[in-house]
């Protein structure tokens, strides 16, 4: 379920820009991340704080693209969501607990070595992401760019996954 909340502002920008277009796109988008926080809010009864993060980008620079008619604004916008990422995988590392590990360590146990080292892959992994949405958004139509949103992003994502999981498979400590 949370999967399907968390996909359903980027499949309904999607959806929306190919009936029609950018603009249209972009108030759906709005309109979804706004959906999302309330739903979250009432059902939950508590929003996680990337969740309120990718909304004011979506309304900031959402609102940018609409209100100046310019399609930058919010084609920059899985840049700067993958850039917070990246940047609070970083910082975790100067904390007690890397972010990975207090994601995870409820389900898997592993050294701190190998936390410290999946951290920074995935802060690794969200910097490149969005350097690679750079590089669509500037070299490529806003077609293409969409379909990379979409598709290459949730390609990338789930092999970086499984490549976790095979890396993380080979150093779990076994519960007794």
């Amino acid at each position: 379920m949370k999967v399907l909340t968390d996909l359903f502002p980027i499949l309904l920008f999607f959806i929306i820009y190919k009936l029609f277009g950018i603009y249209a796109a972009t108030w759906a988008a709005i309109a979804a991340a706004i959906g999302q926080f309330l739903f979250y809010k009432i059902v939950y009864k508590r929003v996680e704080p990337m969740v309120v993060i990718t909304m004011a980008l979506i309304i900031i620079l959402g609102g940018a693209t609409l209100l100046l008619h310019n399609e930058l604004f919010i084609k920059w916008k899985p840049t700067a969501i993958d850039w917070a990422f990246s940047l609070a995988f970083f910082i975790s590392q100067f904390t007690a607990k890397p972010l990975m590990q207090r994601m995870l360590e409820n389900t898997i146990q592993l050294p701190s070595r190998i936390w410290r080292n999946l951290t920074i892959a995935w802060g690794l992994f969200f910097l490149s992401l969005g350097l690679a949405n750079i590089y669509v958004l500037y070299h490529y139509n806003t077609d293409t760019w969409v379909n990379f949103k979409l598709f290459g992003t949730l390609g990338l994502t789930i092999a970086f996954v499984i490549l976790q999981s095979i890396f993380i498979a080979k150093h779990v400590e076994h519960l007794k």
